[in-house]
């Protein structure tokens, strides 16, 4: 019995897709007891792993070593494995088309491969974040083209991923695990297999359920940056500074939580996971206004960006054209690698599709190769400072001396108050 399994530590768990929410949650599983395969596609990531080489940030390679050679561990590109698998946590990218659609594809190709080598009293979960209904109507119809029966046969659930890279107290082990299943035995394996394994489990009534928490979640935070966006667009027109009105309305203890502006969303998450929402409900003929409307204020923050590094440098008597921009930082926020959806990506895009030339530094990212680009971070260095026209800060840099960096004189759009405190006619603040 897949119960018993679970409780004796003897099931062998799998994870397909071993990127930022995928690797953590294996090594989760492997160091809470239990035998672990993991599957993806990419061989430059099953290559690195067997060789004890981690390409998360949140996950050391001395993890990955000590599994790999005590056999806890391993890493795969070969679905058949599946079969010897009792359950499997589906950890794919969801990306949006061009168009703002969902592209589930990856979760349909992994789902093929689970129908093949389904077996009675497997526990299937999907990770993934998706619109509402994905694993009824994606996921339960085509594995019960099997002839086995959810919830008699077969679990599945859903329960959404809750990654924040960097974060240093709040990880794959101790957030709390959302699970819906799409019946209740579904739900009961779901929540037993994290009570073995993770931190507190909130289980729910169902599938649907789990998929919006996620979306709501993370629409939250894409709605109330879009206010502070707008408000940091209106404070700029009238010349108050939003970073302060921010900090002073923080002090009230009720009623008030700081969200605060920058140079547009990253990451995977909030870019992207509002409009799986916003997608689904026109399907009942719902529009989500506030929801797109936020996405159209944060999308536009790039271009914000660019039109302060013009001003800067028409202070100077510079065309855009030919002067040599610094990006501080191109992950989406600081201490990370990760430059998925990064705004200072888009910012560099707009600079250069204006002819200016670009170099970046940021010792997280020592190459960046991404949306068509590839480059290499530069040393930050007086030397390097005194060629810059301009240098925008686009997240936070750990080896910056930023009052040395104000007293050289050279222009600075901050996007991220990283010059709190600091003040000059050469700084121009979001």
């Amino acid at each position: 019995m897949l119960r018993d399994k679970l409780l004796s530590k003897e099931a062998r768990l799998g994870v397909i897709g071993l990127g930022y929410v995928g690797l953590p949650l294996a090594m989760e599983f492997e160091r809470a007891g239990f035998h672990v395969t993991g599957i993806d596609n990419d061989g430059a990531k099953i290559d690195a792993l067997r060789a004890g080489e981690s390409y998360i940030q949140d996950v050391p390679d001395d993890w990955v070593g000590r599994a790999v050679r005590e056999g806890t561990f391993e890493p795969t590109g070969d679905f058949s494995s599946l079969k010897e698998i009792d359950s499997v946590d589906i950890c794919v990218p969801t990306p949006l088309r061009k168009t703002k659609d969902p592209d589930i594809s990856f979760v349909r190709s992994a789902v093929v491969e689970i129908e093949k080598e389904l077996h009675p009293d497997m526990l299937i979960i999907l990770d993934s974040t998706t619109y509402p209904g994905t694993t009824d109507e994606v996921i339960l119809s085509r594995l019960q083209r099997t002839g086995l029966k959810a919830g008699r046969d077969f679990y599945l659930a859903f329960s959404p991923e809750r990654v924040d890279p960097g974060n240093p107290e709040w990880n794959t082990k101790n957030i709390p695990k959302v699970v819906g299943g799409v019946t209740p035995a579904c739900t009961e394996h779901a929540v037993l297999l994290y009570e073995q394994t993770l931190g507190p489990v909130v289980p729910v009534s169902s599938t649907k359920v789990a998929e919006t928490v996620k979306l709501l979640e993370n629409t939250f935070r894409s709605v109330n940056i879009g206010l502070v966006n707008e408000m940091a667009l209106m404070c700029d027109r009238m010349g108050i500074d939003v970073w302060e009105v921010i900090d002073a309305a923080a002090t009230k203890p009720f009623g008030f939580m700081p969200f605060y502006p920058g140079p547009g969303l990253g990451g995977h998450c909030i870019p992207i996971d509002p409009f799986y929402l916003s997608w689904k409900a026109k399907e009942t003929g719902f529009e989500a206004r506030f929801i797109e409307l936020a996405g159209q204020i944060n999308s536009s923050m790039p271009y914000h960006v660019v039109g302060k590094v013009t001003d800067c440098l028409n202070d100077q008597s510079k065309p855009v054209r030919g002067s040599r921009v610094l990006l501080l930082g191109v992950a989406y926020k600081e201490a990370i690698d990760d430059v998925r959806e990064s705004p200072a990506i888009d910012v560099l895009k707009l600079l250069l599709e204006r002819g200016a030339e670009i170099v970046y530094s940021d010792p997280h990212v020592p190459r960046l190769n991404e949306a068509g680009l590839d480059m290499e971070s530069v040393e930050l260095t007086s030397a390097e400072l005194a060629r810059a026209d301009c240098v925008v800060i686009t997240t936070a840099h750990p080896s910056v001396d930023y009052r040395a960096l104000v007293e050289t004189g050279v222009p600075i759009v901050d996007t991220r108050n990283a010059l709190k405190g600091l003040d000059g006619p050469n700084i121009r603040k979001i």
